[in-house]
């Protein structure tokens, strides 16, 4: 995944940013916090590693999904565009 490598640095904020979403959740429910406040920590949790997901689905698309330098043309814009949009959908 020649990409992540490129965006190393973004991707490994956003991981510790994750980290430290799981980490509250940890924290919430050792002191006993109110169901209501756990979910929204685990829906926070969840969205953010979905849009992790999500960008290095986008990045793994663009990058791998056709080579144009091999492949002129064959990149339909249109159609890695739909698929993406499909994808941010699924992942929210």
């Amino acid at each position: 995944m020649t990409h992540t490598i490129d965006d190393k640095q973004k991707l490994l904020a956003r991981v510790r940013r994750i980290r430290g979403q799981v980490e509250a959740v940890e924290r919430a429910l050792e002191a006993d916090a109110d169901c209501g406040r756990v979910m929204h920590l685990l829906a926070s949790t969840r969205a953010a590693m979905s849009g992790l997901m999500a960008e290095v689905v986008e990045d793994h698309v663009r990058s791998h999904l056709v080579d144009a330098e091999k492949h002129p043309g064959a990149l339909d814009e249109e159609a890695v565009e739909q698929l993406l949009g499909v994808v941010r959908t699924y992942m929210k």
